[in-house]
């Protein structure tokens, strides 16, 4: 490369941007290029600087940046570079800093991408929630509209479509990603597969078309033997992927799988291949310029994986062999030279346990988990991305081999909407409460996730990636706990829990896993049950602030002005009631003089449902012992006290923290003379689930015994069979 001192100098009026660099100093000279290298956009002086490699070496140099792009690039023929004004962004996120044209389907009206784009224009309306992101032809029409200069796909959806890109070309607009031909070539798993035979990269075995039946699975399967592995030609994220253990579970799997895939990409197509047992999945993230310049910024390891779905991602990849890690770069570099690969893109290896290292397919598109390769490399993918959209070379980003270099350690965690207790299903509502876990070598990625966001049910479920920074992999493990330990999400479920499980489990801390640590790990699903007390609190004043209290003992009804006296009674010798009678002649002849009796026959249940409408059963044994000698004396001609049963049971032991047993045996001490009823709820007995036959004639008999004399049985749904029961326990408990 010539001296920038050796060059012919354009006039002045072509210059657009200006360098100013001094090299009086290496210091200064290192310090402004690093200071360039993190923040490629720059006012210094209140002139737009870039640093350029060649002019570093000279005292003072003033040169055009235009001009000496010319330099850097390797391109015979001419390219077209531009300037971006304004981006489409086709996703649900907001993912560039030039003016950005945002696109919301009907249930994202309310999302955050909607409200900071500098302008947002609704798509597919009427159409379901992820047609409308899919909707190629109103989207294109949307960018010519409103004079778009490029499109940028995010990622998911419409992503690795090659239609889509092509679509941009055809309108004039620039798609920030690979060439169509490109995409259509690596985006297609099985022609992927078919590139990298070609550049000499070994692939797993599999079928080298798409099949159209499950019986093809099923031969490939008999050929190569079991486990095999389902995937969708055109996507990824684990969405249409199956793994198939025996041949009998082939169609089911295939089923599914071409399902998934065509709801999520728009395309069922399906290849199968063997499956690779306990791989390490690593991927290489590679970087393409028009000029046919790659380069690699090193690899991650994604083995934390459940349902193929990445959980957790580490840069670089912990405890890997040099010289392996050598030959995937290679590998991954010289597939992307043999394809012409253009803008970012990950090449994907499944690591086995012997260490052959196989390729599974490219990701022609940013990645969700691209984060913790900018954390290590200091480079900005998207930024990188755009640029080389615009022309530029990777020489013109300082994007040379020898100068990335991956610094510490990177991991990153996807904080999701989902209940890992319950098999990690979704979760939806409104975010009560978001504070975020924040600190030196901490990132926060993050759209949607903010206290009043309304969480849809009707996309992916991810919150918030979590992004820790550190000089070496325990610190930066260290760092990520603190953070997440930090998070108060309240409103949704969130699989942060889960995540602190990962993070401190021995095998993650020693950097040794490979994809079925999690299902190798059921300790990782043991929680502590989280207080949230603060929520509580704040919800129950909330509530009794618009409802009211909700017992009449805490209303505003002004306090007794006189002590309550527990009456005088007589204390001669109590008065026989129908309980001497029940004793005396039995349950038999009890009944007859019951129906014998011309009176009206009463039952008192202030002692159980009384003050279980009123007071939810909280009355303590104290307070119903101080009025029970009182009853005995002044009504001994009722017919019977309910006083047990029900509810009683239950809010004795938890809430009161008294025994029902000593209860009723206190009372029965206390009121001899009255028959003591309960209620019995059938199968149930006093409790709010079936229980086994002998457990209800059992619990009746000791009831009995401890001084019930009449039962009332019921079943909430009057179903005889449990009421039966309950009644021949009842004679059963009689018969002595």
């Amino acid at each position: 490369m010539a001296s920038c001192s050796e060059l012919a100098w354009p006039e002045v009026d072509l210059w657009k941007n200006l360098i100013i660099i001094s090299s009086n100093s290496s210091s200064i000279v290192d310090s402004f290029e690093t200071f360039y290298y993190y923040n490629k956009n720059m006012l210094f002086g209140k002139k737009h600087l870039s640093a350029v490699k060649c002019c570093v070496r000279n005292p003072l140099l003033i040169a055009p940046d235009n001009f000496c792009r010319q330099l850097c690039t390797k391109s015979k023929s001419p390219i077209e570079r531009k300037e971006f004004k304004k981006v489409l962004v086709a996703n649900r996120v907001k993912l560039l800093f030039i003016r950005s044209v945002g696109i919301y389907s009907e249930q994202d009206v309310n999302q955050m991408h909607r409200l900071k784009a500098d302008e947002a224009y609704l798509v597919g309306r009427g159409m379901t929630a992820v047609s409308a992101y899919l909707n190629i032809h109103e989207i294109i029409k949307l960018a010519k509209m409103h004079d778009v200069d490029a499109i940028h796909p995010g990622y998911g959806f419409l992503s690795e479509r090659a239609d889509f890109a092509q679509a941009c070309n055809d309108a004039s607009i620039t798609f920030i990603g690979p060439p169509p031909e490109v995409m259509l070539r690596m985006g297609d798993k099985i022609s992927a597969r078919v590139a990298a035979a070609e550049a000499g990269v070994s692939v797993v075995p599999g079928i080298e078309n798409p099949i159209e039946n499950a019986e093809e699975a099923a031969e490939f399967g008999k050929q190569y033997g079991f486990p095999v592995i389902f995937k969708a030609a055109y996507g990824g994220g684990g969405r249409g992927m199956r793994r198939v253990n025996k041949l009998d579970e082939v169609q089911e799997a295939f089923n599914r799988a071409t399902s998934e895939a065509l709801a999520a990409f728009g395309n069922g197509l399906m290849f199968v291949e063997k499956f690779i047992e306990r791989p390490r999945h690593i991927e290489v993230q590679i970087l393409g310029d028009m000029y046919g310049n790659i380069v690699h910024l090193y690899e991650r390891d994604c083995s934390v994986q459940r349902r193929h779905q990445k959980i957790i991602e580490i840069a670089p990849a912990p405890n890997l062999d040099p010289q392996k890690r050598q030959l995937m770069l290679d590998d991954a570099v010289r597939l992307a030279r043999h394809v012409k690969y253009e803008n970012a893109g990950t090449v994907e290896f499944l690591l086995d346990q012997d260490g052959r290292h196989y390729f599974i397919e490219v990701n022609a598109r940013l990645q969700v988990e691209h984060t913790v390769t900018e954390d290590i490399t200091g480079v900005d993918l998207v930024q990188a991305q755009v640029r080389i959209a615009e022309g530029k070379s990777l020489e013109d980003l300082h994007l040379r081999q020898d100068l990335v270099t991956p610094i510490g350690s990177a991991l990153q965690c996807r904080i999701t909407a989902e209940d890992p207790s319950m098999d990690f299903c979704p979760d939806s509502g409104r975010i009560e409460v978001f504070r975020s876990g924040e600190g030196m070598g901490i990132r926060i990625d993050s759209a949607s996730a903010y206290a009043g966001a309304l969480v849809s049910p009707y996309y992916d479920s991810l919150l918030v990636k979590v992004i820790a920074h550190s000089r070496n992999y325990k610190t930066t493990v260290n760092k990520m706990m603190r953070a997440l330990k930090e998070f108060r999400i309240r409103g949704v479920k969130t699989n942060i829990p889960f995540l602190l499980n990962v993070l401190n489990n021995q095998r993650f801390l020693d950097g040794l896993v490979d994809t079925c640590f999690i299902d190798e790990n059921p300790d990782l699903f043991k929680f502590v049950p989280s207080q949230n007390r603060a929520q509580k609190l704040l919800r129950f004043l909330k509530d009794v602030k618009v409802n009211g209290p909700m017992t009449p003992l805490v209303t505003g009804i002004p306090s007794a002005k006189v002590t309550p006296i527990v009456p005088e009674y007589d204390t001669r010798p109590l008065l026989k009631g129908w309980r001497d009678v029940l004793l005396e002649k039995g349950p038999v002849n009890f009944a007859k003089e019951i129906r014998k009796n011309k009176g009206l026959l009463l039952t008192d249940t202030t002692f159980r449902d009384a003050h279980q409408s009123l007071l939810a059963t909280r009355v303590r044994t104290y307070d119903l012992q101080r009025i029970a000698p009182f009853l005995a004396h002044a009504m001994p001609n009722l017919f019977s006290l309910e006083m047990w049963g029900g509810a009683t049971f239950d809010v004795s032991m938890r809430f009161l923290h008294e025994c029902p047993w000593e209860r009723l045996e206190i009372l029965r001490k206390q009121v001899p003379n009255i028959p003591f009823q309960m209620l019995l709820r059938g199968a149930n007995a006093v409790g709010y689930t079936n229980y086994p036959d002998n457990v209800v004639v059992k619990f009746c008999e000791l009831a009995k015994k401890s001084g019930i004399d009449v039962f009332r049985i019921f079943d909430s749904l009057n179903y005889m069979p449990n009421i039966i029961l309950g009644i021949e326990a009842v004679a059963n408990a009689g018969k002595d």
